[in-house]
């Protein structure tokens, strides 16, 4: 175990342990479930809170307020799969102070093992009985809603967790159909919940004119793990390899900690095409496999003679055997810390599995939706003792310039490099940006104030700053030009000009241009500010921006446009690999350069000037500094728009 090595972490953060997220009031209601249910009266209501942050029984209070007391008189809740209906199990609620239980009959928990052999009947049957409450799969009231009008959810309470399934493309999205259909048909109350709201696709999860009948809450990843009251540190990294991952497995695998292992897809590149044979390479490198026990538990004597318990959920020869695995993951290993130490899945364990005491997520291979990546990081940030950190790792495969896949090899590194950018914005505290006005204008606690900063002035605006912004931040990862941008591939100011602004009025086409320069504002200032190194001396804190410390007193918009967001990440990736290995990056990035905008060539001219008036001579096509290599191309393009303006001229005075 001592040659376990360390991944690369990327993100490193530590936290206060206030305790104050996890604490209760007098009714049981933890900080997040407070601010939940005094928004209870709303007819549609979007909860955003983090895994672990007690979003069901937020739901259990604000939905039994509707029963007893908005006149409401069924509550459905519809989960994405059965494993995580337990979350929504019958509850003492009046053992920690509140005035109603939340209770479930067993025959309505359609999750359970066993039950009615037509889920779909028992759902349209309770809408006609007198029992209160029940507990579906998304797929069972998908079915349901096709035997029934939209009339039929009158009266009723709909719960939808891991809200982000839904989609605003009816066509492709039949949740997406239903959820529309029950809005314009019925007088439904909706409480939406999710751990992140953005898909992984382009689709966004509602229309704008739908989003807008929703009265949103939302409880950040910062305001969770500060107020715990054991966990104090997160990471997140990578390990790199080459090769097969199976060969390299051993060098990150800790069996002393408590490990989440996610094996890559059968369909990606990192896999070995054998998910049987990859598990067996796992549990070679946590030791020897001396038997299993009735509850399908591996276990496995490791080279110290401790005898380590290993779930495998991947194998699903028995589903017997498995079924009893997850019941035994669920009940018991939730609960006893000696239960399991070691868990291996492919597909499973990500959304809502309850393992408080994991303390290593260790994925293979990147994963194409960020959604995924934030839940799976979510399978560690749970507080429990014993537990003062937790690891993120991703296993990545490094680009070889003598395989095919380079290129796929590349946009997966860059891609894992700028979702871990990512989180480490969704994870540091958040900040109230102010324009200011002179320099006796001095921030309140929790406000950095800027000069020449556009504060958002409509409510549209402020709506998205305020519960949509790092979903905001991840549609821009996912572009592919952004890639690009983390391996210093483009100027920072197209970067902060150009292409942000594309992106959000693609994804916010009810915005004015006045707006989206408002909202493109708050995305870079945000995004520069919390991505930079802090210093403090004396009583004065300085920020590194453009590889200097700025006084944060002194901030200024223009001097932050000149600041990639995504520096930090190339800078990152430079330290982590060889020479050669970065060599590889740069040449596939070359390959397929961004095409040149008229908008960018505007903005990069002046600078070409520039350069041209220092150097003594123009941009060289073929020099190794990407930077000017750009401006080359830059001004290529724009000698041939001039030989093209100047052809249309003469032809015109011909």
């Amino acid at each position: 175990m001592s040659s376990v090595k360390q991944p690369v972490n990327i993100v490193d953060v530590t936290y206060a342990q206030t305790g104050g997220s996890v604490n209760t009031d007098s009714l049981g209601m933890r900080e997040m479930q407070q601010r939940v249910f005094a928004q209870r009266d709303a007819q549609y209501l979007l909860l955003k809170a983090p895994p672990a942050s007690g979003k069901s029984r937020a739901l259990m209070f604000v939905a039994l307020d509707k029963l007893y007391n908005q006149g409401r008189k069924k509550i459905i809740v519809a989960v994405p799969e059965r494993s995580i209906g337990g979350s929504f199990a019958s509850t003492e609620l009046t053992r920690n102070g509140f005035w109603a239980d939340w209770e479930v009959e067993p025959h309505n928990n359609l999750c359970m093992p066993g039950g009615p052999a037509s889920k779909v009947q028992h759902f349209v049957d309770f809408l006609a009985g007198s029992d209160p409450i029940l507990v579906c799969t998304h797929a069972t009231l998908r079915f349901a809603y096709d035997k029934l009008p939209a009339t039929a959810f009158d009266g009723t309470v709909l719960a939808i967790d891991e809200f982000h399934h839904v989609s605003a493309d009816t066509q492709s999205s039949r949740l997406g159909e239903l959820l529309k259909g029950v809005m314009a048909g019925s007088d439904v109350h909706i409480v939406a919940m999710t751990g992140s709201y953005f898909r992984g696709d382009t689709v966004p999860v509602l229309l704008p004119e739908d989003e807008a009948k929703f009265t949103p809450v939302t409880f950040n990843y910062y305001d969770q793990l500060n107020g715990y009251q054991h966990l104090k540190s997160l990471g997140i990294g990578h390990h790199f390899y080459q090769g097969r991952y199976t060969s390299a497995i051993h060098e990150i695998l800790d069996p002393g900690k408590k490990t989440l292992v996610h094996i890559p897809n059968v369909n990606s590149g990192e896999s070995t095409k054998d998910k049987i044979e990859e598990v067996g390479f796992i549990l070679d490198a946590i030791g020897e496999v001396i038997r299993q026990d009735d509850t399908g538990i591996l276990n496995v004597r490791a080279e110290d003679g401790t005898i380590l318990r290993v779930a495998d959920l991947v194998d699903d020869s028995d589903q017997l055997k498995r079924a009893e695995t997850l019941h035994y993951l669920t009940t018991v290993a939730s609960k006893d810390r000696d239960a399991v130490d070691v868990i291996i899945a492919l597909g499973m364990a990500k959304e809502g599995f309850d393992w408080p005491y994991c303390e290593h997520a260790l994925t293979v291979g990147y994963r194409a939706s960020l959604t995924e990546v934030i839940q799976i990081i979510g399978r560690v940030t749970r507080d429990s003792p014993g537990k003062t950190h937790a690891q993120f790792t991703n296993l990545i495969a490094q680009p070889d310039a003598t395989t095919d896949d380079v290129k796929l090899s590349v946009n997966n590194m860059l891609k894992a490099i700028t979702a871990s950018l990512l989180m480490e914005q969704v994870l540091a505290p958040n900040f109230t940006f102010k324009t200011k006005v002179s320099d006796d204008d001095k921030p309140r606690a929790g406000e950095l104030k800027v000069k020449g900063f556009k504060e958002p002035s409509s409510e549209r605006v402020k709506q998205i700053v305020a519960t949509d912004l790092n979903d905001l931040k991840a549609t821009i990862l996912q572009d592919e030009t952004f890639t690009k941008a983390a391996a210093g591939n483009l100027d920072a100011e197209v970067t902060n000009k150009v292409l942000i602004p594309k992106i959000i009025r693609d994804r916010y086409p009810d915005l004015n241009e006045s707006q989206v320069e408002e909202l493109r504002q708050q995305v870079v200032v945000d995004s520069v500010i919390k991505n930079g190194e802090v210093r403090e001396v004396g009583d004065k804190r300085f920020i590194r921006m453009a590889d200097k410390f700025v006084n944060i007193d002194d901030l200024d918009i223009n001097l932050i446009d000149k600041v990639n967001p995504f520096q930090r990440a190339f800078e990152v990736l430079s330290k982590s690999v060889t020479p050669q290995v970065l060599r590889i990056i740069h040449d596939q990035i070359t390959a397929t350069r961004v095409e040149v905008t008229e908008d960018e060539a505007r903005l990069l001219w002046p600078k070409i000037q520039q350069f041209a008036k220092v150097k003594g001579r123009k941009p060289d096509l073929r020099s190794d500094d990407p930077t000017e290599k750009r401006y080359a191309e830059v001004l290529l393009f724009l000698q041939k728009k001039k030989r093209e303006h100047d052809e249309r001229q003469r032809m015109v005075q011909e």
